[in-house]
């Protein structure tokens, strides 16, 4: 081999090497607009519905269930029992009670005849003292 042929092959390596060539078909598709928008999320969608909480004055105790239905449809309940008798307002707290358990919410006194009932999606920070409470009585 010539002193020629050695530098010509140096700089023109086309025999030493095999193309492959890919047909346009085997790639694969562009990026339809589709395909970028799934990446996109709507924070409309993200944001969690504003959670209502129902003020309640109960008259008689034919009211606690539509108190309870509040509270099945996840909606949080204040519930003011200075309107009813007495042992009325016992039967529906324990009514509320036994519709916040089977729901794994939660019932708190707020009052001396004010009750908060919670669903479970509800957390409830923070206590009252009861020392309060029965600082009107006295």
């Amino acid at each position: 081999m010539s002193f020629k042929n050695k530098i010509k092959n140096y700089f023109t390596m086309d025999d030493e090497y095999e193309y492959e060539y890919i047909e346009e078909d085997n790639l694969p598709d562009k990026v339809t607009p589709k395909q970028k928008s799934q990446n996109v999320v709507n924070l409309q969608s993200v944001q969690q519905p504003a959670q209502r909480v129902v003020l309640c004055e109960p008259r008689s105790y034919n009211e606690a269930q539509e108190i309870a239905d509040n509270i099945v449809n996840k909606r949080s309940v204040v519930i003011n029992l200075q309107r009813v008798e007495n042992h009325q307002a016992k039967r529906i707290v324990d009514f509320l009670s036994g519709t916040v358990y089977a729901l794994n919410g939660d019932i708190q006194k707020l009052g001396a005849e004010t009750f908060l009932c919670t669903p479970e999606s509800v957390d409830v920070t923070g206590s009252i003292s009861e020392s309060y409470l029965y600082e009107d009585e006295l």
